[in-house]
């Protein structure tokens, strides 16, 4: 919409980039152009306001296939007025001279003109298209036909108009069609999903049964070694044990031969000893009879008074020593008796 302001029974008016503005006065064409800015009369002037820039035009419209199937079709066709002049020329695309509003709905007519010949081709298409055909290639075909159509269209040139592109983002059944057809289509999905899972918990299976068989085989060759670890100490301790016992022997050997040898040596020096011993102890005897003799020979020729003085004198060397001696009157009395009678004799 155009921009006017008024000033003193003028009117001054600024148009957007977009927007071809067209200026008559008194069937004069007096501004032509997009982005104007000028002054004007309001009671003179007669004012048009044509867009140039793309528009979107979104249109849904429903159809029926080959096998009377409804389906919803949603679509956007981009355009825009490539001859403003003739555009305003067809449509009523004039203005308010004091508000810069459009008198009309032009762009309301270019919509129904561009929606009604995309949903004729569209239909034109559909209908003999079956409906599975139709969700499965019909936005590629229903584009393909309303770009054609709407690009061969006569009418459209001829109103300044200028199709742009066309794109189809939707081709719908109803919704009672559309479950019935996703039906197939989850089981399968179902199937494949539980075939998946079915699969994945075999191959889970198949790993935890070959994990396991590893473990057992693990197991089974950890039980071997530990057999052969236990073969194997058990031969180490009866050969240690063998070792042990053929040291033992030859250290009980060595130490029986020492002990023979000692028993032997400790025998012969015995046998020295008590052979020293006899022969020192009949030395001894030899000169112990040989003194005796040499004694009884010396004391055979001594009186016995003699002999009783020696006797006495070794007597009283082998006496132990007295300290004091007591005399009582009977002892003295039988010794003077016995002295007596001796002299008499």
């Amino acid at each position: 919409m155009a921009d006017i302001t008024r000033r003193l029974g003028w009117r001054h008016l600024r148009g957007a980039p977009t927007a071809h503005i067209r200026h008559h006065r008194s069937g004069k064409l007096l501004h032509d152009g997009p982005g104007l800015s000028f002054w004007f009369r309001a009671l003179t002037a007669a004012l048009s306001e044509v867009p140039v820039d793309d528009r979107e035009l979104a249109m849904t419209f429903h159809a029926r296939t080959s096998d009377f199937q409804d389906v919803a079709v949603q679509a956007t066709v981009t355009y825009r007025i490539s001859d403003p002049a003739v555009a305003a020329s067809r449509l009523d695309f004039s203005i308010d001279p004091d508000t810069g509003a459009w008198r009309g709905t032009p762009l309301e007519q270019l919509g129904t003109l561009l929606t009604e010949t995309a949903q004729q081709h569209a239909l034109d298409v559909l209908s003999r298209t079956p409906l599975s055909a139709a969700l499965v290639d019909g936005v590629s075909a229903v584009r393909e036909r309303i770009a054609a159509g709407l690009a061969g269209e006569p009418r459209l040139p001829s109103t300044g108009i200028e199709v742009v592109a066309v794109r189809v983002m939707a081709l719908r059944p109803e919704p009672e069609v559309e479950r019935a057809l996703r039906t197939p289509a989850r089981e399968q999905i179902q199937q494949e999903a539980d075939r998946a899972t079915y699969e994945r918990r075999a191959v889970a299976v198949e790993r935890e049964r070959a994990i396991a068989e590893n473990e057992l085989a693990s197991q089974i060759e950890l039980a071997r070694r530990e057999e052969q670890l236990v073969d194997q100490r058990g031969t180490n301790a009866r050969r240690e044990a063998e070792e042990h016992a053929a040291a033992d022997a030859v250290r009980a050997e060595a130490e029986a031969a020492r002990t023979v040898r000692l028993a032997d040596a400790e025998a012969a020096r015995s046998v020295r000893l008590a052979r020293a011993e006899a022969e020192g102890a009949r030395e001894v005897g030899e000169a112990r009879a040989q003194a005796q003799a040499a004694w009884l020979r010396v004391h055979g020729d001594v009186d016995v008074a003699t002999l009783h003085a020696l006797t006495g004198t070794r007597l009283a060397e082998n006496l132990p020593r007295i300290d004091s001696v007591t005399v009582s009157p009977d002892v003295l009395t039988g010794l003077l008796a016995r002295l007596g009678t001796q002299e008499q004799a």
